[in-house]
């Protein structure tokens, strides 16, 4: 069973109608039990760093995350959901994120780019990552974010995307993994990533 953790933010039914086509048990859930009772949890979510950690505070999600973390059962962050699971963000310096990778959370700089980074780019996997498997190097996904995440360690960057900059676009620790980019826009590469996250053990 996947918990698909709804707090309140955030593209939620384009989620599970995605993990549904690949095979998932997935339960839509704001209830924290449920989400402790899961083996597997996804944060999704659209909108601000500072909303969505309000809104998983409210929710009562912050201690049951992370127990998963602790746990090492597997958990995937996306977009704002990936962003969440770093220690700070630019866009909300007053409020902490989850912690669970060291790093913070920036925002594009103002160049001749158009920010927010809309559209189709490419993911460059760096070195080999189950959550890519069956996937080329450059493969497109479908990204629509404003900030980027920068890892403390550099280790746990595992793809990247340029756009401007090279940034972190897949993260990971253990079982704890991130995606910047929508999987449930981003079409057979998208379906992919979340069949591998399904059928990871």
């Amino acid at each position: 069973m996947i918990a698909l953790v709804d707090y309140g933010i955030g593209n939620l039914r384009s989620v599970q109608k995605a993990l549904l086509a690949v095979g998932a048990e997935v339960s839509l859930t704001s209830d924290p039990e449920e989400i402790r009772r899961a083996d597997k949890i996804i944060l999704p979510g659209v909108g601000a760093f500072g909303d969505g950690m309000l809104g998983l505070t409210a929710g009562g999600f912050i201690d049951v995350l992370r127990e998963a973390w602790l746990k090492e059962n597997p958990v995937l962050g996306i977009c704002l959901g990936m962003q969440l699971l770093f220690d700070e963000s630019e866009e909300a310096p007053q409020q902490p994120g989850l912690g669970y990778l060291a790093g913070r959370v920036r925002r594009f700089p103002d160049n001749d780019l158009k920010v927010p980074h809309t559209g189709w780019n490419q993911l460059h996997p760096v070195g080999k990552i189950g959550l890519l498997d069956q996937l080329a190097g450059g493969s497109y996904a479908y990204f629509n974010h404003a900030y980027y995440c920068e890892p403390q360690d550099t280790e746990g960057t595992l793809a990247t995307t340029d756009y401007g900059l090279s940034f972190a676009s897949v993260v990971g620790r253990g079982r704890l993994f991130g995606v910047q980019f929508h999987p449930e826009k981003s079409q057979a590469v998208g379906m992919q990533i979340l069949r591998n996250f399904v059928e990871m053990r």
